[in-house]
């Protein structure tokens, strides 16, 4: 885990912390090698999935552009090149879930814009 990530999931208080480290976990071993780096203030994976700690959950954030609407019609949101879960506590996490929204995901055109770059916190 680079040390940017690392950071900003310290920072979190709990539960959001230990939910980001799991869903970090869940991109980092479906994705080996995957790039990361912090972008608009969190963790973003290859510019297709984000993880947002807010106040009272975690978002996890998916590319959609250029998916089938039945596709997009399975995440959370209006966005029109991203889209989300809600992960409220660790028992909240199913894994198969992720992981299927993870793989379709990744079929999407990357049109999520900015550079994913690693900044100090």
């Amino acid at each position: 885990m680079k040390k940017e990530i690392a950071a900003y999931i310290r920072r979190q208080q709990s539960p959001q912390r230990e939910i980001c480290e799991k869903l970090h976990a869940i991109i980092s071993q479906t994705f080996s090698g995957i790039s990361d780096g912090i972008w608009a203030g969190v963790p973003f994976y290859d510019r297709r999935y984000y993880i947002a700690a807010l106040k009272d959950h975690v978002n996890i954030g998916f590319a959609i552009t250029g998916l089938p609407q039945k596709q997009i019609d399975l995440f959370e949101g209006k966005g029109k090149t991203m889209r989300h879960i809600k992960v409220f506590s660790l028992n909240d996490i199913d894994e198969e879930r992720i992981i299927m929204l993870l793989k379709i995901s990744q079929k999407a055109k990357c049109s999520c814009g900015g550079t994913v770059r690693s900044v100090s916190p």
